[in-house]
């Protein structure tokens, strides 16, 4: 990853302020004083100044709204242009039964949610919209020209490439993520991050002066790039394992099989065979040391031909958790965000981060 870097005390840091609209009044330094002690002021005072939107409101959303909106970011704004159904209540706790009912009768989801994310922290302001001319290209543009960041969920790849393209025409960072049963993802293209990081390779003793922060830049590829000119060659047998490929091409396989199938996802055990093929081919075309990994394994294949259209709460818990923490590192600026795509394999508890396109 191309990094450039200069040191700085943290007196210094101190004395940068960042661009805001709004100083952090008294209250809301009471409120937040156990975060401005953990990352500092400067850190606080930019998600308290920026807007945030997220793109799709299902159960991996959920977890990455409440921690956003409790850590006192500025304003969020939600598009969701589905109804509340049976299947949301599982891993989506801001919806209630009375929430569901008929075509006609059922609640929107950001109508749902509204009024149970303000609850949250009522210093956050919260828009929401549910019509769906407002994902059309112009609308769109509109919107995502006005914000700090943009954050989709759940979405094929085809959308998610498109919706990255409009962050990068108008230079806003992009963040990915989503569940297909007991697998996540989160994937970032944070443009020419600047973030700042303690200098981990400086002097241990206490005694030796202020403590030293680094500050690092990160050039990160659109998700168009990351997936078409990403390779596996140079890796060895044991660290092509150790970033757990069978999880990350059982992804890639799934976003190929919604491009084959107008989005869907596969939801019975008949359709292993068809992902089973296509995640071979991204396997080789990728050039994966196949010593680690001569095929994707045939049971895991079948469980996510089984479970990919299904949302697990723990797999949404722990990928939106994972997804806050890192839109709060970027927000602040504090410490290196994902670099690049993160997956988590429910089955085994591990989550793992490959580089794609970033060397």
């Amino acid at each position: 990853m191309p990094q450039t870097s200069t040191t700085a005390t943290a007196t210094d840091l101190g004395d940068k302020t960042p661009q805001a609209d709004e100083a952090i009044t008294e209250d809301e330094a009471a409120l937040y004083d156990r975060q401005i002690r953990l990352w500092g002021l400067e850190a606080q005072q930019r998600m308290r100044n920026a807007t945030v939107l997220v793109l799709r409101l299902k159960g991996v959303a959920t977890e990455t709204i409440k921690n956003i909106v409790l850590a006192g970011i500025g304003t969020l704004i939600v598009v969701d242009t589905e109804d509340v159904s049976a299947e949301d209540l599982g891993a989506g706790f801001f919806f209630r039964d009375e929430d569901l009912g008929h075509k006609a009768s059922a609640k929107s989801r950001v109508n749902a949610a509204k009024a149970r994310i303000e609850a949250l922290n009522p210093l956050v302001k919260v828009e929401t919209h549910y019509d769906h001319s407002i994902l059309q290209d112009r609308p769109l543009d509109d919107l995502i020209s006005g914000v700090n960041l943009v954050c989709a969920t759940d979405w094929d790849r085809e959308e998610l490439i498109r919706i990255n393209n409009v962050c990068r025409r108008f230079s806003k960072p992009f963040y990915a993520g989503g569940s297909y049963g007991l697998l996540g993802y989160i994937f970032c293209d944070l443009l020419k991050h600047d973030y700042i990081s303690p200098d981990r390779g400086g002097p241990p003793n206490k005694d030796s002066g202020p403590a030293k922060n680094v500050r690092l830049t990160a050039s990160y590829a659109p998700l168009e790039k990351a997936l078409r000119d990403h390779r596996w060659t140079g890796l060895t047998r044991k660290q092509t394992k150790e970033l757990n490929p069978a999880a990350v091409f059982s992804i890639l396989a799934l976003w190929e099989y919604q491009a084959r199938h107008d989005g869907l996802l596969p939801s019975d055990v008949d359709k292993a065979g068809e992902i089973e093929a296509i995640a071979a081919d991204l396997v080789t075309k990728a050039q994966v040391n196949r010593q680690a990994l001569p095929n994707v394994p045939k049971e895991l294949v079948e469980s996510v031909a089984v479970t990919a259209s299904h949302e697990l709460s723990p797999v949404c818990a722990i990928v939106g958790g994972m997804l806050a923490q890192d839109i709060l590192k970027t927000l602040g600026a504090r410490e290196a965000p994902i670099s690049n795509f993160f997956t988590f394999d429910g089955s085994t508890g591990a989550g793992t981060v490959v580089k794609m396109c970033m060397e």
